[in-house]
């Protein structure tokens, strides 16, 4: 039963999109004739993108689509944020209600082959866990017959049911469509455990009244690897896609920051620096972006630590350690490709 939400979802994108082959070709041309960048993003998870006291909208997921938007326009504002459910994310791409989405979506085989979307390339590494209050297990194989809430239309429901299978232990899933009913049947004591990516589960624990009171299992279930999403057929979305995510990890390869990188594209002599930034114009041409649609990012929005600091740092509410998603020169698994 939990494999038949996926499936749905799963045909009915493929439907959408096999009715609107148009939608999948032009995406640049239909942003920049538009004015606008229309992004996906969640319905609500600490770190990746919530709306602060104001109203603001602020996370990765957030700053990766406004970095988008100025590598296009250079006006990070020129962006709307369409918030939108695990069950319906890819479905609302495929008929294209967004050009994009950066929302904790994870790559998996079945979703790359059968949805008519794209995996673009990967810029956070998860895993599966589980939360449950403090003092009552130490082990995942401890909750024999736990009542444990899950979000409808993600990994998460077929890595918990496949794990309790595994052990012969039965348990009772709750689904829910957003993160933010789930957490809350949680404290309600609906449930026993949330069972969601780790790095959301940090998010969520930040907002509850008592973070002390409930604990992240340390086991992890599953590799969970997000990137966007975008159609299929479209090679130079892919391309800009791609390139944009790979240009913030690069910056931070070579030490460029918001505060840096004025400076750095005058008196660089590194070819690579001169070419990332736009001093010399081949990358921008390359993608049909202005020559200096790279340096406009990460003056606008940092590199890619700077968006993972602001995020989920130290300083944060979350404190989430970087762990994989540390640069591979630190023993991290982001890696940027070579950009010449």
């Amino acid at each position: 039963m939990l494999g038949r939400g996926f499936a749905a979802a799963a045909a009915l994108a493929c439907a959408l999109f096999a009715t609107s082959p148009a939608l999948s070709q032009q995406t640049l041309q239909a942003v920049r004739a538009r004015g606008q960048l229309v992004c996906g993003i969640g319905t609500g998870v600490a770190g990746f993108g919530l709306p602060d006291s104001r109203g603001v909208w602020q996370g990765m997921d957030v700053d990766l689509c406004r970095g988008l938007a100025v590598a296009i326009f250079n006006d990070a504002s020129k962006v709307r944020f369409a918030p939108l459910s695990s069950s319906t994310r890819f479905t609302a791409l495929g008929a294209g209600e967004v050009d994009v989405l950066f929302r904790t979506s994870t790559q998996t085989m079945l979703r790359d082959v059968s949805l008519g979307l794209r995996h673009v390339t990967t810029y956070f590494f998860d895993g599966h866990g589980f939360i449950v209050r403090t003092g009552t297990v130490q082990k995942v194989s401890e909750m024999r017959g736990a009542t444990i809430c899950l979000v409808q239309g993600t990994t998460n429901e077929q890595v918990t049911a496949d794990y309790f299978r595994s052990i012969n232990t039965p348990f009772s899933p709750v689904l829910f469509e957003r993160t933010d009913q789930a957490t809350a049947a949680l404290q309600a004591g609906r449930c026993d455990s949330f069972g969601t990516d780790a790095s959301q589960l940090a998010g969520v624990r930040s907002t509850m009244a008592n973070p002390a009171d409930w604990t992240i299992l340390p086991e992890r279930f599953s590799k969970e690897p997000y990137g966007a999403y975008i159609r299929r057929d479209d090679q130079q979305w892919f391309d800009v896609v791609r390139w944009y995510t790979t240009a913030l990890i690069e910056a931070e390869e070579q030490g460029l920051t918001q505060q840096n990188v004025e400076e750095q594209r005058r008196t660089s002599p590194s070819p690579n620096t001169r070419r990332l930034l736009g001093v010399t114009p081949e990358l921008g041409e390359a993608l049909k972006l202005d020559r200096a649609w790279a340096y406009n990012v990460v003056r606008a929005v940092g590199n890619y630590g700077e968006i993972y600091d602001r995020s989920f740092g130290p300083e944060t509410s979350i404190g989430l350690p970087r762990g994989p998603n540390r640069l591979w020169t630190d023993g991290g698994l982001i890696y940027a490709l070579p950009m010449r």
